[in-house]
């Protein structure tokens, strides 16, 4: 009799602490979405926005099978109806003119309602998972003014050359933060002021 219970209070205590758990990571990974949502969208996310809801896989291979000029990305981007902002549109074409064409191997295991799972990071993700291991996010990177060399140059540092991201994550990072920073100080969350 008294195993039973001490063996239903083993059950118990585990459930609790799953639980537990369970609500950390729910609450930890939806404060972090939240939180990067201040910073301007990223090109995968303008990528998607631009495809609408229920985006095609024919479509989505065409775009990202192109090998296109940085001028050409910016005319196909100019007649998109999404993304509507300037600023939102440069983003987009630098991110494709950066990241497309796919590796073949993304392309050829296309399926609908998993696209974005082949598209690589966008310079909002980078920032976001990459900046924060060392310094301040908001002083390193959303409160700076620099063109594109400015922010390739910044790699150049002992520091930043051990970040892990590749060449091409570089300059996406860089092309994303030259069209987008520096940020208002008030678009960005209290907590991150620092």
């Amino acid at each position: 009799m008294r195993t039973g219970r001490l063996f239903g209070m083993r059950v118990l205590g585990w459930l609790a602490l799953g639980l537990i758990l369970a609500f950390i990571t729910f609450a930890v990974a939806n404060a972090q979405g939240e939180d990067e949502r201040f910073m301007p969208k990223g090109g995968r996310t303008l990528l998607l926005e631009s495809l609408g809801a229920q985006p095609g896989v024919d479509e989505f291979r065409r775009i990202a099978s192109s090998r296109n000029t940085d001028a050409q990305w910016e005319a196909f981007v100019a007649g998109r109806a999404v993304p509507a902002g300037a600023r939102e549109k440069a983003t987009l074409a630098a991110y494709l003119s950066v990241n497309m064409p796919l590796p073949e191997k993304a392309l050829a295991s296309l399926q609908p309602g998993k696209l974005a799972d082949v598209l690589p990071r966008d310079g909002r993700e980078l920032a976001w998972q990459q900046c924060q291991f060392c310094h301040s996010l908001y002083s390193s990177h959303l409160t700076q003014r620099r063109d594109v060399q400015g922010w390739r140059n910044m790699f150049l540092s002992p520091f930043h050359r051990e970040l892990k991201m590749t060449p091409q994550e570089r300059e996406e990072f860089a092309r994303y933060s030259a069209i987008n920073m520096p940020m208002n100080t008030d678009d960005v969350p209290k907590d991150l002021r620092f």
